[in-house]
C-alpha cells in the first residue's frame, strides 16, 4: 500500500465516520461487532441498515460515503442479490463507487465456499494498494481487530497531518541512508538542480561528479538534486556520506552500512552490494570523495556489476574515472561590476539574497536598504560568492553593520588570501574567509573550535566537555560552542532524541590544520580516544543482555567517532588500547555487521606492530577479526590453523574466554572446508559450549549452542538440533540477548515447521519477528516474514503467504542476503498453492512487491500484536 498520499483526517472529538459495507442477513452479528468496534473509539458509525443491496440510487450511496472518512467491509461466502438492469451486487458498487483515496479496511470471514463473484471481488480488492486486508473466524474476534486497526489508522494519520506542517527531525540511526532534509532555505540553485537532473535523466552516464571548491555548495545542490529526482529512482535514493571516512579501503563497508547491509563476513561486500542493487533503478549520493579518490576505481567495479545503479558524487577534484559526467558547481550570482544590490527581491541576485535569508535568521528586521546595499554588493562580491563564506559573514550582523563587515573583509581578504597562495582562487577565498571568522572570536572559542576538528561527523556537549581537561576553554563549553553556532561554524540539530552538533568538512579541515599547526592534534586525540574508550566500558557490558536493543542504537548514533577513536589510538601507537576497544565491540560488530572495517584497523594495526610491540592478546584479537572473513569467503585449511593460532595466543594471555569463542569460531571454518571434518567441528563447539558456560559468557554460550544446532540439523540428527536450539535460547532469554533469542528461535521455528508442529512454529515466528523489529535486525524479520509466510502457505492462504514471500524476498534483496539457506521451509508449500490456486498466488506477489516493511509486518502479526510494534515501525 504505497504510493497513495493519505488525506489528513479530523480528530476523533469531530466524529470521523466510518462506512461500513457488508451483507446484511448473513453478516448481522459481525455488523453489530464491528458497530461497538467504532463506537468504542468515539467515532461515528455509518451503516445502511437495509444492507448493501441496489434498490436505493447511486446517489444515496454517494452521499453516504462523500460523508465518510473509512471504508470497513466485511465479507463472508455471499456476494449479494443483483438487481435488475445492475450488473454488480450492492456489495460490490459500495466498493467500487469509495474514493481510491479513502483509507479501506477489509475483513473476510473464513468459509468453505464462497460463490465465485465474491471470490472475484476479494481477488480484486487483495490487488488494490489503498486496501488493509485481513481474515477472521468468529464475530466476536472482530471487535477487537477493528478498533485496533482503526486507533493505528487514526495514529498514522495524525502523524502524516503534523509532518505535513513541519520538517521532520533527524531520527538518527533509522534514517541512516535516507537524503538528509535541509534546515535552511536553498537560494540560488534552481538552474543547477534542473541542469544536474537533466543529466541524471538522461541516463547515460553512471556517474555525475558535482566539482568544486569546499564552501561552494556541492552537497546543498547534492541533496537539493536528490530530492528532486525521487521519481526518476523507483527503487531509492541513498545519501552516502563519506566526510570523516579516510581509508580508500572503508569506501564499500561505508555504502553496505548506508545501503542497509549487514556485513556479518559470509559473502565478500562488493558481491552483497551488487546483489542489493541488482535490476534496481536506485541514486546513490556519495559525499565528500575527495578524501577517498584512490578509492574510484572500487566505484567503477561496482557500476559494472550493478547496471541499474546511478552515482551522483560530489568531490573537490575528478574523479577521472570511465563513465564519469563532470559538472563544474559555480558559484552565486554577485552585483556586476561596482553595482550595488537590488532594493527589489525580484531582481535581486542570488549572493545578496542570501545573505539577506542569512542575515534575517538573526534579525528579522534585517533588509537590503539605500544605505547598504552597496555595502552588501562588495562583500558578495569580495567572497567571490562563495555560500559558506557568505553564510559567516552574515552571521556577523549579530555585532557588524554590513558597512563594518565589508569593511573588515576589505581589509583582511587580501592578506589572509596571500597567505595561502598554494590553494586554487576560490579555495584561498574560503580560507581566508574562515581566518577572518575565527579572528573575531575571543581566545578561548578560536582554541574550542579547533579543538573540535578531531572529531567526527556529529558529537555531543558530553563529548567536547570530556576532551576539554586543561584546555583553555575548560568549564566554558556550553558557551563558548552556542558561540561557535552563532557564528554558523558550528551547526546543531537533535538525533536520536539527543541534541548534537557538527562542523561542516572544510570547517573540519580548517580546525584540523590549525590544531595540527599549534601542535596539539596528538594530545586532543588522545583525549577524544580515552572518551570513547570510556564510553565503549560503559557501553559494552549491555550488548550481551538486558539493554541490548539501547546499546546497539547508542553505538550507532556513535559510530562516526567509534571509528575516529580506533584511528586515533592506531594513529599514536596505542596498539594494545586499540585491540582492547575492538574485542570489547565484538557483539556490536557480531549484531551491526562491521566486520570489514574492523578488519582493515587491525590489518593495520599488525602493520605497526615493528613500530610498536604489542602483546599477545593484541595479536590474538587483530588475527581473529583478519580471519573473520576468510573463514567465510575463502576457507582453507591455513584459516584453520590461523584461527588455532589465535586460541593459543588467547590461551597464552590468560583469556580463557575469547581462547573458547576462537575455538568456536575454528569450528566453524572447519564446516566451511570442501571436505569438512564435522565429528571434529562438532567436539570443538562442545568443548566450547562447556568452558563458556564455566565461565558464565552467556551471549557466547548460547551463539555457540546456534551452531551446534545448525550442525546437528544438517546432519541429520533433528532431536539434537532441536535440544541446542532450545539450551540457545534458553540461555540467551536468561541474559535478555535480544539478537541470539532471535536468531535460535528462528531456526527452532523453522525446524518445528518442518516436523509439521505448525501452531508451535507459528508462535515462535511471531515473537522472533517482534524481537527482530526491537533491535532494528532487516535479517531476522526477513526470516520472520517467511516463517509466518510458511504458516500461511499451510493453511491455504494463498494470496497472504505469496504476498509476505515477496515481501520477505525484497527486505532480502534490499540487504543483501543472496547466500542459499539451508533451512528454507516455506518455498515447497508456496509452490504447491501456486499449482491449486495460481491466481491468487500471482496476485499476492504483485501486492507483496508494493508493500512497506511495515504494511508486510501488519500483514503477517495478529493486529493486537502488531500495535505492540508499531511506533518502531514508523521511523524504521
Amino acid at each position: 500500500m504505497t504510493g497513495v498520499r493519505h488525506p489528513v483526517i479530523r480528530t476523533p472529538d469531530q466524529r470521523l465516520r466510518v462506512f461500513v459495507s457488508s451483507t446484511l442477513r448473513e453478516l448481522a452479528e459481525e455488523r453489530e461487532a464491528v458497530r461497538a468496534a467504532i463506537e468504542r473509539l468515539r467515532l461515528a458509525p455509518v451503516m445502511f441498515e437495509l444492507g448493501a443491496r441496489p434498490h436505493p440510487p447511486r446517489e444515496l450511496y454517494r452521499s453516504y460515503l462523500a460523508q465518510s472518512d473509512v471504508f470497513v467491509g466485511i465479507y463472508g461466502s455471499s456476494y449479494g442479490w443483483i438487481a435488475p438492469d445492475e450488473e454488480v451486487s450492492g456489495l460490490e458498487d459500495e466498493y467500487n463507487l469509495a474514493p481510491r483515496a479513502m483509507p479501506k479496511l477489509i475483513y473476510v470471514k473464513a468459509a468453505e465456499q464462497r460463490e465465485e463473484r465474491l471470490a472475484g471481488l476479494i481477488a480484486r480488492i487483495q490487488a488494490d494498494d489503498t486496501a488493509a486486508y485481513l481474515h477472521f473466524e468468529r464475530a466476536e474476534d472482530l471487535e477487537d481487530q477493528v478498533a485496533a486497526d482503526l486507533a493505528m489508522l487514526l495514529a498514522e494519520r495524525f502523524d502524516e497531518s503534523r509532518l505535513a506542517e513541519i520538517d521532520p527531525p533527524e531520527a538518527g540511526g533509522s534514517l541512516v541512508g535516507k537524503v538528509p532534509v535541509p534546515y535552511t532555505t536553498t537560494i540560488g540553485r534552481d538552474a543547477d538542480i534542473t541542469a544536474v537532473r537533466d543529466l541524471l535523466a538522461r541516463g547515460t552516464d553512471r556517474v555525475v561528479s558535482l566539482i568544486g571548491p569546499g564552501g561552494i555548495g556541492k552537497s546543498r545542490l547534492a541533496i537539493e538534486t536528490a530530492l528532486a529526482c525521487e521519481e526518476l529512482y523507483p527503487d531509492g535514493v541513498y545519501f552516502v556520506l563519506l566526510e570523516g571516512v579516510l581509508e580508500a579501503g572503508l569506501l564499500l563497508p561505508t555504502i553496505a552500512y548506508y545501503l542497509g547491509i549487514r556485513d556479518n563476513g559470509e559473502a565478500a561486500l562488493e558481491e552483497r552490494i551488487a546483489h542489493a542493487l541488482a535490476e534496481r533503478k536506485v541514486l546513490i549520493v556519495l559525499d565528500n570523495f575527495e578524501q577517498i579518490v584512490e578509492a574510484a576505481p572500487a566505484l567503477v567495479r561496482l557500476y559494472n556489476v550493478a547496471p541499474t545503479a546511478t552515482f551522483l558524487v560530489t568531490s573537490r577534484i575528478v574523479l577521472r574515472i570511465r563513465g564519469e559526467r563532470v559538472y563544474e558547481v559555480p558559484a552565486l550570482t554577485t552585483p556586476v561590476g561596482h553595482a550595488p544590490a537590488s532594493l527589489d527581491p525580484d531582481t535581486r541576485t542570488a549572493a545578496v539574497a542570501l545573505f539577506v535569508d542569512r542575515a534575517q535568521a538573526i534579525d528579522p528586521a534585517f533588509g537590503v536598504t539605500a544605505d547598504n546595499a552597496g555595502a552588501l554588493a562588495d562583500i558578495c562580491r569580495s567572497l567571490e560568492g562563495l555560500p559558506l563564506a557568505i553564510e559567516l559573514a552574515a552571521a556577523k550582523v549579530r555585532i557588524l553593520s554590513p558597512a563594518g563587515i565589508a569593511e573588515r573583509l576589505g581589509e583582511s581578504l587580501p592578506l589572509l588570501t596571500a597567505a595561502v597562495r598554494d590553494l586554487p582562487e576560490r579555495h584561498r577565498t574560503m580560507r581566508a574567509t574562515i581566518d577572518w571568522s575565527v579572528s573575531l572570536l575571543p581566545e578561548e572559542q578560536r582554541d574550542l573550535l579547533e579543538d573540535l576538528g578531531v572529531f567526527a561527523t556529529r558529537f555531543t556537549l558530553d563529548a567536547v566537555e570530556a576532551i576539554g581537561s586543561g584546555r583553555s576553554w575548560d568549564g566554558q563549553a556550553i558557551d563558548a560552542l552556542a558561540a561557535l553556532v552563532d557564528g554558523s561554524l558550528v551547526k546543531q540539530h537533535d538525533m536520536g532524541g539527543r541534541r548534537v552538533f557538527a562542523l561542516l568538512a572544510i570547517v573540519r579541515e580548517y580546525a584540523l590544520g590549525r590544531l595540527k599547526a599549534r601542535g596539539d592534534a596528538d594530545r586532543v586525540r588522545l583525549a577524544h580516544a580515552d572518551h570513547y574508550c570510556r564510553l565503549v566500558k560503559s557501553v559494552a557490558p549491555d550488548l550481551g543482555g538486558l539493554g541490548q536493543a539501547e546499546a546497539v542504537a547508542r553505538l550507532g548514533l556513535e559510530l562516526p567517532n567509534l571509528r575516529a577513536a580506533v584511528r586515533h589510538l592506531v594513529y599514536t601507537n596505542r596498539l594494545d588500547d586499540a585491540g582492547d576497544f575492538a574485542w570489547s565491540l565484538l557483539i556490536y560488530w557480531w549484531i551491526s555487521g562491521f566486520f570489514a572495517e574492523v578488519r582493515l584497523w587491525m590489518l593495520e594495526l599488525l602493520e605497526k606492530q615493528h613500530e610498536q610491540p604489542i602483546t599477545q592478546h593484541t595479536r590474538a584479537v587483530a588475527w581473529f577479526f583478519a580471519l573473520w572473513g576468510e573463514m567465510w569467503q575463502r576457507p582453507s585449511e591455513q584459516v584453520v590453523a590461523g584461527l588455532g593460532e589465535c586460541v593459543r595466543l588467547f590461551t597464552e594471555s590468560g583469556d580463557q574466554d575469547a581462547a573458547a569463542m576462537a575455538l568456536a569460531a575454528r569450528a566453524t571454518a572447519r564446516v566451511q572446508l570442501s571436505d569438512p571434518d564435522a565429528d571434529k567441528a562438532e567436539a570443538e563447539l562442545r568443548a566450547a559450549v562447556t568452558k563458556l558456560r564455566e565461565l558464565g559468557n552467556g551471549w557466547a554460550e548460547a551463539i555457540t549452542e546456534v551452531s551446534l544446532g545448525r550442525l546437528a540439523w544438517v546432519r541429520g540428527a533433528t532431536d539434537d538440533a532441536l535440544a541446542h536450539f532450545d539450551r540457545a535460547t534458553e540461555v540467551a532469554e536468561a541474559g535478555d540477548d535480544l539478537f541470539t533469542t532471535s536468531v535460535a528461535g528462528n531456526l527452532r521455528s523453522r525446524l518445528n515447521f518442518q516436523l509439521g508442529r505448525i501452531e508451535r512454529a507459528e508462535e515462535e515466528f511471531v515473537h522472533t519477528l517482534l524481537l527482530s523489529i526491537r533491535l532494528h535486525y532487516d535479517e531476522g524479520v526477513a526470516y520472520g516474514l517467511e516463517g509466518v509466510c510458511a504458516v500461511a502457505a499451510a493453511h491455504g492462504e494463498a494470496w497472504r503467504a505469496a504476498a509476505l514471500a515477496v515481501a520477505a524476498g525484497e527486505i532480502r534483496r534490499r540487504i543483501g542476503i543472496f547466500d542459499v539457506e539451508a533451512f528454507t521451509v516455506h518455498t515447497p508449500y508456496l509452490e504447491i498453492l501456486r499449482g491449486r490456486d495460481p491466481a491468487s498466488v500471482e496476485a499476492g506477489e504483485a501486492a507483496g512487491a508494493e508493500l512497506t516493511l511495515a504494511e508486510a509486518v501488519h500483514l503477517a502479526l495478529p493486529a493486537s500484536v502488531y500495535a505492540e510494534v508499531a511506533d518502531a515501525l514508523r521511523t524504521w
